[in-house]
């Protein structure tokens, strides 16, 4: 496969990934957090510094809404709920056991 067609593949990917995170609202940034080690701001600091690797001028707050579909506040305002103390554990043990193994 050549590289246009490898970055092409990866931009679809990654365009139905915000796709299908902006259509599950009802999976908390925690729990993605939980069971995979990343959420949708980490994927808007990797959008942003992806941006800013390349000399473009985006800001932190433009990445989180390409990845939210709309800004941040709207978002937390519409669909965040607080996390319970069991969310808050298991994000504690999470970090913890990555740190363990060296990610």
């Amino acid at each position: 496969m050549n590289e246009p067609t490898r970055t092409e593949l990866e931009a679809a990917a990654f365009r139905r990934l915000l796709a299908h995170l902006q259509e599950r609202t009802d999976v908390q940034n925690i729990d993605l957090m939980i069971l995979a080690g990343f959420c949708r701001n980490c994927l808007a600091k990797w959008y942003s510094a992806a941006a800013a690797e390349r000399g473009l001028d985006m800001d932190y707050a433009a990445a989180q809404e390409a990845v939210y579909g709309m800004p941040y506040a709207d978002w937390k305002r519409l669909h965040q709920t607080e996390a319970t103390p069991e969310q808050l554990a298991a994000m504690v043990e999470n970090q913890r056991l990555q740190q363990e193994g060296g990610h």
